[in-house]
Formats: structure tokens, sequence, C-alpha cells
């Protein structure tokens, strides 16, 4: 069934910002993407690496287990993931947790979901836990805290601008149900061009793309980081040197569609954007907080020992089961699949620095 544009309060014959568009489509609490669709598995419109495998869930609790104790095995610690997706990580952290009886006693563990429909998800994988949803971070007021995002990041709508001349110009959509979609170029707001222009990494450039509503986010982050120490680690896909063009994508189906069939399909598919890895270090580094550097994740998972783990469950494993083990092992770690495209940032506030995964 095609939703007319209407179901997400989006007014035919009227420009949109880009942002604002996706926002509607993605999060509308009736219609929006994420509001009535399941999306993750064979069945849905992309797997996430917690779905590939449980080990990228364990390697992940490890390194949580590692950064706490760097900060000194504080007695009351913090840890929130961002976008839980349908709770497969969350469900591997708490059981590993449970074996080490220390952190396991100290750690409170947060998620931090939008969709009312995947927080119900979530709660069925994780009944019997002692997990608790939050809102927003205003609960969490004691001891260090860590911020945990897999394909976060790239799921929180961008604006996008153009220089004509030089006179920055915002993308906005038009709406029409005979021609689809059409692109137009308005002038861009003050406040947003001063924004832009903070940003080194942004200058000298014709087409930029800047996560106004993800910083607006990553400011309560990076706030609440800076008053009780700890950290955020990003995990996502993306980009260090600027591509200067659009990275919006549409995904249905496992596939990439191509924005001009989006109209017809508004609700059905997610729409993402690669993440600029390069502004987000800056944006961290202005929100004085200490930034490791940017390291793919095929590297940050091998210096974490996933090759020697997978080794070590191996040992007992049928021919088939370490077939699929090192099926799932190449889809995390290959150049050409997740290994390069996904990166890792780490941004902290801490007086150590040795954390694991970036030397």
């Amino acid at each position: 069934m095609i939703l007319d544009p209407r179901y997400f309060d989006l007014k035919a014959d009227k420009l949109i910002p880009v942002d604002e568009f996706v926002e509607k489509v993605l999060y509308h609490p009736n219609a929006g993407y994420y509001s009535k669709k399941i999306p993750f598995g064979n069945k849905g419109d992309f797997i996430t690496a917690p779905t590939i495998s449980n080990l990228f869930s364990e390697i992940i609790t490890i390194w949580v287990i590692s950064t706490w104790e760097k900060l000194g095995k504080p007695k009351n610690f913090n840890f929130v993931e961002l976008g839980p997706g349908d709770g497969s990580l969350a469900k591997v952290f708490i059981n590993t947790i449970k074996k080490f009886p220390d952190i396991n006693k100290s750690i409170n563990i947060y998620l931090y979901e939008k969709s009312n429909l995947l927080k119900n998800v979530q709660r069925k994988k994780l009944r019997g836990t002692k997990v608790k949803w939050i809102k927003d971070f205003d609960r969490i007021n004691k001891g260090p805290v860590i911020f945990f995002g897999n394909e976060f990041f790239d799921a929180i709508p961008i604006k996008q601008f153009s220089y004509d001349k030089n006179l920055l110009k915002e993308k906005h959509f038009w709406i029409n149900s005979l021609k689809g979609l059409t692109e137009v170029y308005e002038d861009a707001k003050k406040e947003d061009i001063k924004k832009i222009k903070e940003f080194k990494v942004l200058k000298n450039h014709r087409f930029i793309e800047f996560p106004k509503l993800g910083f607006n986010q990553l400011d309560k982050i990076t706030s609440k980081v800076r008053k009780l120490s700890g950290g955020i680690l990003l995990i996502d896909y993306g980009y260090l040197n600027i591509l200067n063009k659009s990275t919006l994508q549409a995904v249905m189906e496992n596939k990439k569609m191509d924005m001009s069939h989006l109209l017809k399909n508004l609700g059905r598919a997610d729409i993402t954007s690669l993440v600029n890895f390069k502004l987000l270090r800056e944006y961290f580094t202005k929100n004085k907080l200490k930034v490791k550097k940017v390291v793919s994740q095929k590297f940050f998972l091998e210096k974490m020992g996933i090759i020697e783990r997978a080794q070590n469950l191996q040992i007992n494993m049928t021919f088939e089961q370490k077939n699929y083990m090192s099926f799932t092992l190449r889809r995390l770690l290959h150049k050409n699949l997740m290994g390069e495209l996904f990166k890792v940032i780490f941004a902290f506030k801490s007086k150590k620095n040795n954390f694991l995964g970036f030397n």
C-alpha cells in the first residue's frame, strides 16, 4: 500500500528541508518507518553487526569492562546503548557482564530508544534483566558513563547545503504527486551558516552535509561525559575524506533504492546517510573531549582479539558451525564488506589514554 504524504504531515507543493522530511518519514508516531516496521534481519531492510554475530557484542562488552578497569573500577558505573535495535547486543552484553561479578555489581545498564515498537521488541528479548529504558539522560547523575552507539548516528537526519557562487543554499524537497520529489535550493538560514563556518573541516567544499539534529543530540551526551567522566564510542559507516556529494540513501529489503522512487515507498524504506568522521572528531574536540584516532571496524575488532576468540570457540564446533562463524567473521572484517566502510571513534574525558582497540 502506497501511503499518502499527508499521513506523515507532509504537505504537497510545499518546500521542506531534507532533515525535516526524513525526520517525519522515519519517526512520525503513526506512519513513520521506525514506528510500524521492524527493520532488522534477513526479512527486514538491513542487517547490523550485533545480528550478524554474537562475537561483535562480546567484543564490545569486553571493551567496556576494560574501560571500566582503566577508569579505576568505579563502584557506580553507567552504560548507555544508543538505539539498541532489536536488543541483540544488550542481551549478549548482560549475559557476558554476569560472568564478571565486580563490574556486574557496579554497572547500571540503560537503553535509549525512540521507537515504541522497538522498545516492545527489546522488552520481550530482555525480560527479567536489570536493564532500564530512558527517554533522556537526566537520571544518570552519579559515576562515570560510557555511551555506545552502533549505526546510531547515520539514522539521525542531516541537512544538506550547496554553494551557488558564494552563497550557501539549503536543499529542500518539493513534494508533488505527479513529479515526485524535486530538489530545490533556498537561501540557508543565518544561524546554520554561522554554525557551519565554525568547522574547519567544512571549509572550501561546494557540497556540505551537516548533522544539526545529530549534534543537538550529542550536545546532551558530551555535556554528561564532561560532568561525570567516561566517554562515547560510536561505530558506523562513513568516511574521513570529504566526498562533496550527497550520501543520502534509501534502503528497502537489503537493497539500495533510487531516491526518485522514495515517494512511492514512504514509511517502507529506511533513509540514512554516511557519517563524516572527520567532522565528528572536530565536533568532539570543540566540546572539550579527547579523541582517539578514528580506526576501521576491522582494525578495532582485530585489536580487540575477535579472531583469537573465534578460533577458541571453533575448537568444539561442527564443520557447519565453523563455516558459519567464518562467514559471519568475514562479513564483519572484510575490507569490501563492513571492515573498512565502518569506522570507530572514541571521545572521552579521563586522565587515562590507553584504551583498547585503537593502538
